[in-house]
């Protein structure tokens, strides 16, 4: 009976309508959210507390493509660069207001997804990463040619945070934080969207079985296209107000580390959690901003530790592990009401 009962809730556990939309604890889970996104800058230092979400949208980026497609992408960072050099020169050259400079590094980012995206979904696994992080140089070495627009190895210095000639926002990173953090929350929003509509169940059924939806007459190219370009738009969204709050952009951004960082911060969180993004990037930008400020510098050497052990410990990541027990607690009320 009592194997039964494992397997029955194993099962279960699997099942996303454990926590409906009528169950109060969603409600409160999310008031808990929206809480620690409001106080966070009171916390930590605003500009870090910035840099979580704009990881933590970045992580998310990614997992549409890895945990809703079945799509490793290792290039990611041609689109948070590239909309981060996109927003700079757009807020440095027509002295628009910052959200608009970062909505058109973020469009930049969808235009240039769209050809890279086209060639690369035709393959799968290994050679789809392979693909996309060679795009990913590409664009890194034009941006370090390209001096004279870039900046090259100096990077692009000194983007203003044009907003509207309000000096609060523009000047202290504590104002600013509350403004690009709707930027940010409105990205998380259409990822949400995405995933929790009817072509969000179709990327779904093509990482699960894409021989099988491309029988029920789906287009999967198509689809992982489309996918792919909105992945885009939100990697880009995220680095261009990541280049704007720290009013710099520079090659780290298109740097082949930087797509393996948001993959490790993506795994961390959660692969197919979405919400994990969120999660992951707080332990990593934290903890990297804890030790670069005491001085250590190994600091790769205890992010890969900790990466190691939460692979192995916790296989679902950080907010998936969490899920999964608290579907277990809310399982074994259950059986317990009805016995």
């Amino acid at each position: 009976m009592s194997e039964q009962m494992t397997a029955k809730v194993d099962v279960d556990l699997a099942q996303p309508s454990i926590l409906s939309r009528r169950n109060p604890l969603r409600y409160v889970m999310l008031l808990g959210g929206l809480a620690v996104l409001v106080m966070l800058p009171y916390w930590i230092y605003p500009p870090v507390a910035m840099d979580i979400l704009c990881w933590g949208l970045f992580a998310i980026s990614v997992d549409l493509l890895l945990g809703f497609t079945g799509l490793l992408s290792f290039g990611h960072a041609a689109f948070w660069g590239g909309s981060a050099y996109c927003t700079g020169l757009i807020a440095t050259h027509w002295g628009v207001p910052f959200p608009v400079a970062v909505l058109g590094g973020s469009v930049f980012s969808m235009l240039i997804a769209w050809p890279i995206g086209y060639l690369s979904v035709r393959r799968t696994g290994i050679y789809f990463a392979m693909v996309t992080l060679a795009f990913a140089q590409m664009l890194y070495f034009i941006a370090n040619q390209a001096r004279d627009l870039t900046g090259g190895e100096n990077g692009l210095q000194g983007i203003p945070r044009n907003f509207f000639g309000i000096e609060a926002v523009e000047t202290d990173p504590f104002y600013f934080y509350y403004v690009g953090a709707v930027l940010i929350l409105l990205g998380i929003l259409l990822a949400w969207r995405v995933v929790n509509s009817p072509f969000g169940r179709v990327l779904t059924a093509v990482r699960d079985n894409p021989a099988r939806a491309r029988a029920l007459g789906y287009d999967v190219e198509r689809y992982k296209i489309t996918v792919f370009v909105i992945s885009a738009g939100l990697a880009g969204l995220a680095g261009g107000v990541f280049a704007v709050s720290h009013q710099f952009a520079s090659l780290q951004e298109l740097m082949w580390t930087t797509s393996g960082k948001v993959v490790l911060v993506t795994v961390l969180g959660g692969i197919g959690t979405l919400w994990g993004g969120l999660v992951g990037a707080g332990v990593v930008v934290t903890l990297e901003d804890f030790l670069a400020s005491s001085g250590f510098e190994g600091i790769g050497l205890i992010t890969g530790t900790i990466f190691v052990v939460i692979v192995l410990l916790f296989r679902h990541g950080i907010w998936g592990t969490g899920r999964n027990v608290l579907r277990r607690y809310v399982l074994e009320r259950r059986q317990r009401a009805r016995d």
